[in-house]
């Protein structure tokens, strides 16, 4: 994230939260926690913020917990492998063939 983005997060921020705190002071502050994190990933945290909190996000908040929405994303990527793969077997899957079944009965009832 650049300082421009940061500036565009409090202008989000400050519309909810008009007695956030916006100086150059705050920017500077939280571009150095945040230079590092995805603008995008940070914009989805604050609007999530603002619809469960009364007051404004902190440098915490803001960041959210990237590893698991890191590993939300994995598992969602992972269930859609999954569903796909189930829809596959589903259209190559075929009857056993005649007799499969009886044979099968017939081998536990002698056991």
């Amino acid at each position: 994230m650049n300082r421009a983005e940061v500036i565009d997060l409090f202008i989000e921020i400050k519309q909810e939260y008009p007695y956030f705190n916006d100086s150059d002071d705050e920017v500077d502050r939280h571009y150095k926690y945040l230079k590092d994190f995805p603008f995008e990933a940070a914009l989805r945290n604050v609007e999530q913020h603002i619809k469960t909190s009364k007051r404004p996000p902190g440098i915490s908040e803001i960041r959210g917990s990237l590893g698991e929405q890191i590993e939300r994303d994995r598992m969602k990527s992972y269930t859609q492998e999954y569903f796909t793969e189930r829809a596959r077997a589903k259209q190559e899957a075929c009857p056993p063939p005649p007799g499969w079944k009886e044979s099968i009965y017939a081998k536990l009832g002698r056991a």
